[in-house]
């Protein structure tokens, strides 16, 4: 890597040429291209937002184009693939789609979107190769009018004049996930089923694949999930899934060492760092046969960024950028305005830190509510991810980071005020969370919470256990910026049920830490006498937790409290400092 300019941070820049000609920093992953050439024609790659997936196919793009011959040593020098250049370097012409940019209200809109982006993308393909194409080509191509048609043409007729195609489609499922979310099944179907447009594209695209003596030669797609790609080619049998190849694991984003040549770049010690961004942006595996962890790349750049400029870590530690949209889960953990068993297995996932699950590679959209395709689609999108342990044989994911956890813990408060369940005053509970945080005020947090439980009598269904309860706080405790509210489960077993640590990295100042014991009656068991057992039982736990190295590590100097809260039902009867 060329460090004599004057490098700029590359946040979010996906375009490859820009990159290079501006100095951007480019962290140098061509390494992975002959694996990628290795793995098969017909590819297909899925990962989370905002890891990368269009700078790669930008950097493939600009590697295997042959009008770019000239530009090799301009945009490769410097890299790994300069000095290993592969057979099918500069051997194609390519055709890049990017379904990003189409968009609609409606279907018909969308349609008319779609058709107009493959044409200025085809236009673009002819502008690009007029030299090399001939008149009747030009001609034939911009008189088809069809997406699947014009794909055809090509296919057909561009082996004709000796060259091969790479085809490139990023984003592939994003406006067909929005129709979904905003349209509903209805409108999804008509998209990708029957004489759907997608569907026909796909379908031609499929024929493509298998034609004798055509002309495409190799296809890469990116996306975010299987789901799309499973119902517009009923089974996903257009290519090879290679989202889950352990070899592939570190193609995008970023490892431990190439963050530390990435901040020594720019003047900055990752070591400082690594905690925290370890904390809120690590941890991703895309395979259960690896052990390194990834951290998305956005997130880094986006953290670098606040630290060259600024000389401190950002004050916001999540990029707005990097949210899904509740918008894009509301129909899988909702239905006919009722949460359904997709929003329970949300919550318990969040309770316990993770769930025991295989990855499907693929599962249509009307099986999206079922529990193993809902947990393979939270993987997808970057909300779970492998952990290094098992359970009886069977991989386990967990929530990533802490980024991840506070996302998880939005979409739960927004499912249930989307439902109507409930709808505190958010302001004032955040009012009543800073006294609690920063004054050690913290019965008046509770009593506001429960008065607001008293006026939502549709909330109170949904509290019909400690794993409910304890899910519902936790949503609503990680409202503070303040401190960590941590489960049992993040800690390890046989530990107190929450456990709120100053988030001393961005508040040195914090005083308080708080450990809360939850106990929980159903209205059926409840009597004097089992409130007494389990308040004693609760002051005895909460004297041993207290000495617990663990307690100790993460309190530093905060004064460590301890709270009984008992709930009977969906009422919070009895609190207690011990």
């Amino acid at each position: 890597m060329n460090l004599e300019k004057k490098l700029r941070i590359p946040y979010g820049v996906a375009d490859y040429i820009k990159l290079r000609q501006k100095s951007e920093y480019y962290q140098d992953k061509t390494h992975y291209l002959p694996l990628i050439e290795q793995a098969g024609d017909f590819l297909f790659l899925i990962r989370p937002r905002r890891f990368g997936k269009s700078l790669l196919q930008s950097v493939m793009e600009c590697y295997y184009d042959i009008n770019r011959r000239d530009q090799f040593d301009e945009l490769f020098s410097g890299t790994w693939i300069h000095a290993n250049s592969t057979d099918e370097k500069h051997q194609y012409m390519v055709l890049r789609f990017d379904f990003s940019q189409v968009s609609g209200s409606h279907l018909e809109a969308l349609q008319q979107s779609f058709s107009d982006h493959i044409r200025l993308a085809t236009d673009e393909f002819c502008y690009s190769y007029e030299q090399r194409l001939d008149p009747i080509f030009i001609n034939g191509l911009r008189q088809e009018q069809q997406p699947d048609n014009k794909l055809s043409f090509i296919n057909r007729h561009l082996k004709r004049l000796g060259y091969a195609l790479y085809l490139f489609i990023d984003e592939y499922d994003n406006f067909a996930n929005t129709l979904l979310a905003t349209e509903g099944r209805d409108a999804y179907q008509q998209l990708t089923h029957g004489r759907g447009f997608l569907r026909d594209f796909f379908a031609e695209l499929k024929g493509a694949t298998g034609a004798t003596g055509g002309a495409l030669s190799r296809l890469f797609i990116t996306g975010v999930s299987p789901v799309t790609l499973d119902d517009v080619t009923s089974g996903f049998n257009i290519g090879l899934n290679i989202s889950l190849d352990p070899s592939l694991n570190g193609l995008l984003g970023f490892n431990e060492a190439e963050l530390t040549e990435l901040f020594a770049a720019f003047g900055q010690n990752y070591a400082e760092h690594k905690p925290l961004m370890q904390q809120w942006y690590n941890h991703y595996r895309f395979s259960e046969e690896v052990k390194e962890t990834i951290t998305n790349s956005n997130m880094a750049l986006y953290y670098l960024q606040a630290l060259y400029r600024n000389g401190t870590p950002p004050k916001e530690l999540i990029d707005t950028n990097i949210r899904i949209d509740y918008g894009k889960l509301r129909h899988l953990i909702q239905l006919d305005r009722k949460l359904n068993g997709s929003f329970e297995q949300l919550n318990q996932i969040i309770n316990q830190g993770g769930i025991t699950s295989a990855i499907k590679t693929s599962f249509p959209a009307e099986l999206l509510a079922n529990p193993d395709n809902f947990v393979s689609l939270l993987y997808y999108f970057g909300l779970l991810t492998h952990s290094t342990e098992t359970d009886r044989g069977n991989p386990v994911l967990t929530i990533p980071n802490q980024t991840v956890r506070q996302l998880m813990y939005g979409y739960i408060r927004e499912a249930i005020d989307d439902v109507g369940l409930f709808r505190p005053d958010l302001f004032k509970l955040g009012e009543k969370l800073r006294d609690f945080a920063w004054d050690g005020e913290w019965q008046a947090f509770f009593d506001h919470l429960s008065e607001q439980l008293k006026a939502h009598a549709g909330m109170r269904d949904y509290l019909n256990g400690e794993k409910m309860v304890q899910g519902f706080l936790l949503a609503y405790l990680n409202l503070n910026p303040w401190f960590y509210a941590l489960s049992e489960q993040e800690l390890g077993s046989g530990f107190v049920d929450l456990y709120l640590t100053p988030f001393y990295a961005k508040y040195p100042e914090m005083k308080h830490a708080w450990l809360i014991e939850l106990k929980y009656l159903s209205k059926s068991d409840d009597t004097p006498k089992k409130r007494t057992e389990l308040i004693a039982d609760a002051k005895e736990q909460l004297q041993k937790y207290r000495h617990d190295q663990r307690v100790l590590e993460r309190a530093g100097h905060a004064e460590i409290h301890s709270l009984i809260l008992l709930w009977v039902g969906w009422e919070l009867v009895h609190t207690e400092a011990v």
